[in-house]
C-alpha cells in the first residue's frame, strides 16, 4: 500500500513538472524562439566565415535565447487578457491562470538579465545593448503598438531583423558593421512584412475579436490593396538577397537558391492577388517560411566553402 502510495505521488509530481515545463515552453515559445537564434548564428557565420569560435557561438545562442525569452514572457504578460480572447493563444498559460502573474513577471526578469549578462561577458556589450534594445522594442513598443495602429509591423520588423546584427557584432564588435552586415539585416527586416501580414490575413478574425491591427489596410485589409503591398515587399526582399553576390561575397550558387526561392515567393503573392483567399494567403505564409531559412542557410554555405 505504501508503495502504491508512493508511486502515486512520483506520478503526480512528474506530471506536474511535464505540465510546469510545457507551460515554459509556450511562455518563451520556443520554436519561435528556436528562429531568432537561427538568425543571430547566421549574422555570426556570416561575419567570421569558417573561423568559428565554438565558444562564442554557443554564449551568443544560450543569451540570445534567454533575451528572446525574456521578450515573448513580457509580450504575453501584457497580452493575457487580449490572448484569451483569440482561439490560437486562448491556451497559454498567463492567459488562462495555470500561471501566476508574478512567476511570468519573476521568470522574463532572470531570462532577460541573465541572457543580457551572458552576452556581455563572453561577447561584448555592443552585443548586449543591441539585444536590450530588441527585447524593449519588441516588448515595449511593437506590443502594444499593435493594438492601435497598422504601423506596428514596421515597429516590430526592427527587433525581428536586430539578431543578424547582434550575431554579426559578436563575431566583430561594433567597428566591424559594414555595408555586409546592413544588407543581411535589411533582408530579414523586409520579409517580415509578407511574412506578416499573410499571417494577420489568416487569423484576421481571431486578430479582430483583441483589436489586433496587423495589415497595413486598416478595415478588412483582405484584399488587392494589401497583396500588392506584400508584392512590392517581395521583390524587394529579392533584390536586396542578390547583393551579396553582386559584391562578390558569394557564387551563382546561392544566387541560384535566391532567384528559384524568389520566383516562388512571387507567384504564390500574385496569386493571392487574384483571389484573395485564404487559400493563397497560406501559399504564402509557407513560401516566406520557406524562403528566409533557405536563402540564409545558402549565403553561409557558400561563404564558407
Amino acid at each position: 500500500m505504501s508503495q502504491s502510495k508512493s508511486q502515486s505521488k512520483l506520478f503526480g509530481l512528474k506530471s506536474m513538472l511535464v505540465s510546469k515545463l510545457r507551460d515554459y515552453e509556450q511562455l518563451v515559445k520556443f520554436r519561435l524562439n528556436l528562429t531568432v537564434v537561427f538568425s543571430a548564428a547566421f549574422g555570426y557565420l556570416m561575419a567570421v566565415g569558417s573561423a568559428i569560435d565554438g565558444m562564442s557561438l554557443l554564449m551568443l545562442s544560450v543569451g540570445g535565447f534567454l533575451v528572446t525569452s525574456s521578450a515573448n514572457a513580457i509580450n504575453q504578460i501584457i497580452e493575457k487578457d487580449y490572448d484569451l480572447q483569440m482561439k490560437r493563444t486562448a491556451d497559454r498559460p498567463l492567459a488562462t491562470g495555470r500561471m501566476d502573474l508574478t512567476e511570468g513577471v519573476l521568470a522574463a526578469g532572470i531570462f532577460g538579465l541573465s541572457g543580457l549578462l551572458l552576452l556581455w561577458y563572453f561577447l561584448n556589450p555592443i552585443t548586449a545593448l543591441l539585444s536590450a534594445i530588441s527585447l524593449i522594442s519588441y516588448a515595449f513598443v511593437y506590443t502594444p503598438l499593435k493594438r492601435y495602429s497598422t504601423i506596428a509591423v514596421f515597429a516590430g520588423a526592427i527587433p525581428g531583423a536586430l539578431p543578424v546584427l547582434i550575431g554579426w557584432v559578436a563575431a566583430t564588435g561594433a567597428g566591424g558593421m559594414n555595408f555586409i552586415a546592413f544588407t543581411l539585416f535589411s533582408i530579414q527586416f523586409l520579409w517580415q512584412f509578407p511574412h506578416f501580414w499573410a499571417i494577420g490575413w489568416l487569423g484576421y478574425d481571431d486578430y479582430k475579436k483583441a483589436g489586433f491591427k496587423l495589415l497595413p489596410i486598416e478595415y478588412d485589409g483582405r484584399n488587392k490593396g494589401t497583396a500588392i503591398q506584400m508584392m512590392i515587399y517581395i521583390v524587394a526582399t529579392i533584390l536586396v538577397s542578390i547583393l551579396p553576390f553582386v559584391f562578390q561575397l558569394t557564387s551563382f550558387a546561392s544566387l541560384a537558391v535566391v532567384l528559384i526561392l524568389g520566383a516562388y515567393f512571387m507567384y504564390t503573392c500574385f496569386r493571392l492577388i487574384i483571389n484573395c483567399d485564404r487559400s493563397s494567403a497560406l501559399k504564402v505564409m509557407f513560401a516566406s517560411l520557406l524562403y528566409l531559412p533557405l536563402v540564409q542557410i545558402a549565403l553561409v554555405l557558400d561563404l564558407i566553402f
